[in-house]
């Protein structure tokens, strides 16, 4: 098998592309004591992108406002948000979401 030296610096080049700005502010900023108000604003920021993700995905269709009656994906997150909030389990969660979505999807398809 040859190897193609272009195609080898691209991939190694992606990897350095990829890995530097995540282990670089890791080894800097664990020499620091970050202040308590950085920390509690830290804190917040995996929520912050995870409602926006979730959000966008399930009030959105092709870039415009989803309408309520063509939305099985927001019907499907209500049992999907209850289940998350009473068991904290993220295996429950994923079943109930991935199962309401297929009933929604059977009985109302479009």
């Amino acid at each position: 098998m040859e190897v193609r030296w272009g195609i080898f610096l691209i991939i190694i080049g992606s990897a350095l592309v990829t890995f530097l700005p995540r282990v670089i502010p890791l080894m800097v900023l664990s020499r620091f004591e970050l202040p308590s108000w950085a920390m509690r604003w830290l804190h917040y920021v995996p929520i912050s992108v995870m409602a926006a993700l979730i959000g966008q995905e399930l009030l959105l269709h092709d870039g415009q406002l989803a309408g309520l009656r063509d939305n099985i994906e927001l019907f499907a997150a209500l049992p999907t948000f209850f289940v998350a909030i009473k068991t904290r389990s993220l295996l429950g969660t994923v079943v109930v979401g991935v199962i309401s979505t297929m009933v929604l999807r059977f009985f109302f398809a479009l």
